[in-house]
C-alpha cells in the first residue's frame, strides 16, 4: 500500500509544499483544468501553467518558468481508435503520468511521441523531471474540461523521498475506481505486461456462502454433455475448481470492449472435466477470488462446442473422464451468469466432488522425465533472477514477463532450474526470495539429451499456479513427497544450509548447443547470423528489461581482463555519464592502454602491478571445479590441468599458477635478457593496425551493479527484492534509508572479461562483457554451460604466487599459452551474444559462446 511520509527536505521538487496548510484544498478543481485556482495558499506551478494555456490562442505553451516536478505514477492504458481512423492500428498503448510540484498532483496525458522514454525506463516513477512544452486537449462530450499534454520533457535524477500528501488539483483524478485520461476503456493495465491484474477494477473479496441447494435442479457434466444441443435452459453445475489457467488481455483499438479479458477453469464433478471460460468484465470482479479447490455453484450460464485449437490439462486422476467437445461460457450478460462459491464444511460426501491430485516430482526424479511431461514441484528457493521480458511477436507492443529461479527439494545436489513466467499473480511473482518455501503446478519439462550440456529445465504452462510462504494448501500435508521435504528443509535450515542463496544478476540460460548449425536449426529462424552493422539497431530497438540473443561473424582481437574493484568503478561512472553507449574507464585500464600502446615494451615494475590485479579474493577452485571450467571445444588450444594425480597438474612439484594470458614482453633486463611477463590483456597485432581506422566501435563491456549475481540477505529482502524486480507503475516511499546495491557481496568469485570483437570488414567492432559464473560456492556452477571453455584461453586459480618468476617450469607453460593466443589472430568465428537493456540508458552486451570453425558445422 501507498504510505505518506513527512514533510521532505526542502528541494526543487518540494518547493512551498505545505501539508499541514488547509487553504490549499480550496483551490482544488472539481473536474476542469481551466478554472483559476484562488489567491490564496502556495503558488502551484502546475496552476499556473494551466492559466497559461487558458490564456494562450495555440493552446499549448513553452512555461515561462520551467520548475523540475516529481514523478508519482507512470500508468499504460489502450486507446481506442479515434473515429477518423479508417483502417485499424495496431494496439497502441497510451500512458498518463502523475506529477506533483510539491502543492498539487496532477495526471497528464503523454504525447506518444515521447513513449519510448517509458519503453527505456527513462521516465520513471520517482525521478524528477523538467516539462518544457504543455498543451490542452478538451473533452468536447463535457463543459469545462480538459487534459494537460506533456509534450516535451527533460527526465532527472532519481529523487531520495516524494510525500504522497499533495492533493490532486482536479477532484476527478481521486475518484475510485481509477479510469484513464483518455478513450473508452475503462481501466489501466499492469505497466510491462497484459497477464497481470492492474488497478482496482480487481476485487478480492468474494467470499464463500452458504447456500441451500434442496430446491436447485442440478445437471452433472456427463449428462450435459449428451443433452446440450437439445436444451434452450441449463440446470445449475456443481464443480470444484481443478485448474486456472493465467489471464488472456484481447484488447485491440478498434474493438469497443470494455474488459476485454478471458481467462479458463478446468472444473470437474464426478463424472468428468470440462472447461469453463470466464469472459470479460466477469474477469475483474471474480479472477483474483477463484483459487484452485473451490467447490462452485454455476447457474445461467451458456454452453458452446469447444475450440479445436485448444490442449486441455489431463487429469491426474485417469478415472475423471476428459469432455472435449463443449465448453461452458460465463458472461455478465446474455445470459448474466450467477456464481456462488460454496464454502467447504457444507460439500457433502455424496455428491463425490473430485480430490485435488498433484503430480509432485523430486528432482531426482526430473533426469528420467521425458520432454513435455507435466509435473508439479516444491523446494526451497535457493535463486531467484531478475524480471525479464521477451516480445510476444517480432514488432509487436507486447509482452512476456519471466525469471529464472532455482528451487533445492534435498533429493538431489542439483536444483530445479525453473523458467517462470507471469502467472497474473503479481503478488506473488514480485515478492519472491530466496529463502522461501515454493510450489508450482503444471509445469512442462524441456530437455535435449542429444545437446552438449544436456539441456533440462522446467517452464510454466498457461494453468501454472504459485504458492509460497503464507499461502501454503493445508491440503497438501498429506502428500508424502512434500512430507519429506518439509522434515528435509527443516533439518537443512536448523543447519544453516539454507543461508549460502543468492538473487538477481545476469543469468545466461539456457545455453546454446555445441555447434552453430545445432544453434541455427534450435532458433528457427531463416537468418541465424546478424550483420554487425545491424548490431546497434538491435541494440537500440530493445526494451526496458527485453533480453535478446543474436548471433554475429568477428575476429576476437582484445582479451581483458577487469578485477571487481575496477568493474565497480566503471560502472559507477557508467551511471553518471547515463550513457550506456559511453563506458567509463578507471585509472587502471587507462595506464593499461598506454602501456599497450607502446609499442608492446613494458618495464618488469609494470608487469608487477599488472599480476596483482589479476589476483582474486578466492585463489582457490577444487581440482574438479578447475577441470570443469577448463574443457571444452578451446581446451585444445591450452594446457589443461587435470586431478592432481594428473603429470599436467604439476610441474616439478610446484602447483601450475594462476593464468589469464601471456604474452611476449620485449622489456630488456639489467642482464640483457628477454623475459615473459604476466598480462591481464591480450590484444592482437590486427587490433593494432585497424583499431583507429575504424568506422564505428560500439562500446556495451560495462557491467553494471544490477547484473552481478548478490549473496542473499534476509534483513535487507524488501530492498533487493525491488532492485530486481521490475519498476512499479506507482511511486512507493521507501521504508528507511535504503543501501546501495553495491554493498552486498557478490556471489561471484571471479572479476569479469572485456572482449573486443572485429566485424570480417574490419569496419566495425563491438566491445562485450564476460562473465565467468564458476565459483567453488556458486551453487549455479553446476547448472550453467561451461562458459570458460568457449573462450581462447584457460583460467585457473590456485594459491596466490607472488613471484612468478620463480616459479619452475612456468616459461615452458607461457609458451604454450603465447602460441594458442596467437592462433586468435585473424581466426573468423560465430559469436553468441546476449543484448540485454537494464532501462535508463544502461545497455548490456554478453559474450555467451564462440563457436570456432571447427564447431560451426
Amino acid at each position: 500500500m501507498l504510505g505518506e511520509l513527512d514533510q521532505p527536505q526542502a528541494g526543487p521538487s518540494h518547493s512551498g509544499l505545505d501539508p499541514q496548510n488547509p487553504e490549499r484544498n480550496r483551490a482544488c478543481v472539481p473536474g476542469g483544468v481551466i478554472r483559476r485556482a484562488g489567491a490564496q495558499g502556495p503558488t502551484s506551478w502546475i496552476q499556473k501553467v494551466l492559466e497559461q494555456i487558458t490564456d494562450s490562442p495555440l493552446q499549448w505553451v513553452t512555461p515561462s518558468e520551467v520548475v523540475p516536478v516529481a514523478v508519482l505514477a507512470v500508468q499504460r492504458y489502450l486507446l481506442e481508435d479515434e473515429p477518423q481512423d479508417r483502417i485499424p492500428k495496431p494496439p497502441l498503448y497510451c500512458y498518463d503520468v502523475t506529477i506533483s510540484d510539491g502543492v498539487y498532483q496532477e495526471k497528464c496525458y503523454l504525447d506518444p511521441k515521447l513513449n519510448f522514454l517509458v519503453y527505456k525506463n527513462i521516465l520513471k516513477v520517482g525521478i524528477e523531471m523538467k516539462i518544457s512544452r504543455v498543451s490542452c486537449l478538451y473533452n468536447e462530450k463535457r463543459i469545462g474540461q480538459g487534459i494537460l499534454c506533456i509534450d516535451n520533457i527533460q527526465c532527472g535524477e532519481t529523487l531520495d523521498n516524494i510525500s504522497l500528501a499533495t492533493p490532486f488539483r482536479n477532484s476527478a483524478h481521486e475518484e475510485i475506481p481509477e479510469r484513464p485520461l483518455r478513450g473508452g476503456k475503462s481501466h489501466y493495465l499492469a505497466l510491462w505486461n497484459n497477464e497481470d491484474p492492474y488497478g482496482d477494477i480487481w476485487l478480492t473479496d468474494k467470499q464463500p456462502e452458504e447456500y441451500n441447494l434442496n430446491d436447485t435442479k442440478i445437471i452433472s457434466l456427463s449428462h450435459l454433455e449428451t443433452t446440450w444441443n437439445s436444451r434452450r435452459n441449463f440446470p445449475a453445475l456443481l464443480v470444484r475448481i481443478l485448474h486456472k489457467s493465467r489471464l488472456r488481455y484481447y484488447g485491440k483499438p478498434d474493438k469497443k470492449m470494455i474488459e476485454p479479458y478471458q481467462t479458463f477453469l478446468e472444473v470437474a464433478d464426478s463424472s468428468g472435466t470440462v472447461s469453463v471460460i470466464m469472459w470479460n468484465a466477469l474477469c475483474p470482479e471474480w479472477y483474483k477470488s477463484l483459487r484452485v479447490g473451490l467447490v462452485l455453484l454455476l447457474q445461467d450460464y451458456s454452453v458452446k462446442k469447444s475450440y479445436p485449437f485448444r490442449l486441455q490439462p489431463l487429469p491426474v486422476d485417469p478415472e475423471i473422464k476428459l469432455i472435449s467437445t463443449m465448453e461452458i461460457c460465463l458472461n455478465l450478460r446474455d445470459p448474466p451468469t450467477n456464481i456462488t462459491i460454496i464454502p467447504e464444511k457444507q460439500v457433502k460426501p455424496e455428491w463425490r466432488l473430485p480430490n485435488l491430485n498433484y503430480r509432485f516430482t523430486t528432482r531426482s526424479e526430473l533426469d528420467d522425465m521425458p520432454e513435455n511431461q507435466i509435473c508439479d514441484v516444491i523446494g526451497i528457493l535457493v535463486f531467484v533472477g531478475r524480471v525479464q521480458r521477451i516480445k510476444k511477436k517480432e514488432n509487436s507492443e507486447d509482452f512476456w514477463s519471466y525469471r529464472w529461479i532455482h528451487i533445492a527439494d534435498g533429493t538431489s545436489e542439483q536444483p530445479f532450474i525453473v523458467e517462470l513466467f507471469s502467472t497474473s499473480q503479481p503478488e506473488i511473482f514480485e515478492n519472491i526470495y530466496p529463502m522461501t518455501y515454493f510450489m508450482c503446478t503444471q509445469l512442462k519439462v524441456v530437455r535435449n539429451n542429444s545437446q552438449v550440456p544436456k539441456l533440462l529445465y522446467l517452464t510454466t504452462t498457461t494453468e501454472s499456479r504459485v504458492l509460497i510462504t503464507g499461502h501454503r494448501d493445508q491440503l497438501l500435508i498429506n502428500d508424502p513427497k512434500v512430507k519429506n521435504f518439509i522434515h528435509w528443509s527443516k533439518t537443512r535450515t536448523n543447519s544453516g544450509e539454507v543461508k549460502n542463496t543468492v538473487i538477481g544478476g545476469y543469468y545466461p540460460y539456457p545455453p546454446v548447443p555445441e555447434t552453430f548449425s545445432k544453434y541455427s536449426s534450435s532458433i528457427k529462424v531463416e537468418f541465424p547470423l546478424t550483420a554487425i552493422s545491424e548490431v546497434r539497431k538491435e541494440i537500440e530497438d530493445l526494451q526496458y528489461r527485453e533480453q535478446k540473443r543474436i548471433a554475429i561473424q568477428g575476429i576476437i582481437t582484445v582479451i581483458k581482463y577487469i578485477t571487481h574493484s575496477t568493474a565497480t568503478e566503471s560502472s559507477s561512472a557508467s551511471e553518471n555519464l547515463q550513457n550506456a553507449n559511453q563506458r567509463s574507464v578507471s585509472q587502471v585500464t587507462i595506464r593499461e592502454c598506454q602501456s599497450q600502446e607502446q609499442d608492446g615494451k613494458q618495464n618488469q615494475g609494470d608487469g608487477a602491478v599488472r599480476f596483482q590485479c589479476c589476483q582474486t579474493t578466492h585463489p582457490s577452485l577444487s581440482p574438479t571445479t578447475k577441470k570443469r571450467i577448463l574443457q571444452g571445444p578451446f581446451a585444445r588450444l591450452v594446457p589443461v590441468p587435470q586431478p592432481e594425480t594428473s603429470a599436467q597438474t604439476k610441474r616439478n612439484g610446484q602447483s601450475m599458477p594462476s593464468i589469464l594470458q601471456y604474452r611476449e614482453n620485449t622489456s630488456t633486463s639489467l642482464q640483457g635478457k628477454a623475459r615473459k611477463t604476466l598480462s591481464n590483456r591480450w590484444e592482437s597485432q590486427l587490433w593494432r593496425e585497424k583499431k583507429f581506422g575504424l568506422r564505428d566501435h560500439l562500446q556495451y563491456s560495462c557491467v553494471y551493479p544490477e547484473s552481478i549475481p548478490r549473496r542473499f540477505v534476509l534483513g535487507h529482502k524488501n530492498f533487493l527484492t525491488q532492485q530486481y524486480n521490475s519498476q512499479p507503475a506507482k511511486y512507493r516511499p521507501p521504508e528507511e534509508k535504503p543501501p546501495k546495491l553495491g554493498d552486498f557481496k557478490s556471489a561471484r568469485s571471479l572479476g569479469h572479461f572485456e572482449i573486443t570483437i572485429l566485424g570480417l570488414n574490419h569496419e566495425i567492432a563491438i566491445d562485450v562483457a564476460f562473465l565467468p559464473m564458476y565459483s567453488s560456492e556458486d551453487i549455479r556452477t553446476s547448472q550453467v554451460d561451461t562458459l570458460l571453455s568457449c573462450m581462447n584461453f584457460s583460467c585457473a586459480y590456485p594459491q596466490e604466487i607472488t613471484d612468478w618468476e620463480r616459479v619452475p617450469g612456468s616459461r615452458a607453460i607461457a609458451g604454450d599459452v603465447i602460441t594458442a593466443a596467437t592462433k586468435l589472430d585473424k581466426v573468423h568465428v560465430v559469436c553468441i551474444l546476449d543484448i540485454c537493456n537494464l532501462g535508463n540508458r544502461k545497455v548490456e552486451v554478453y559474450l555467451h559462446k564462440i563457436y570456432s570453425p571447427d564447431t560451426t558445422s
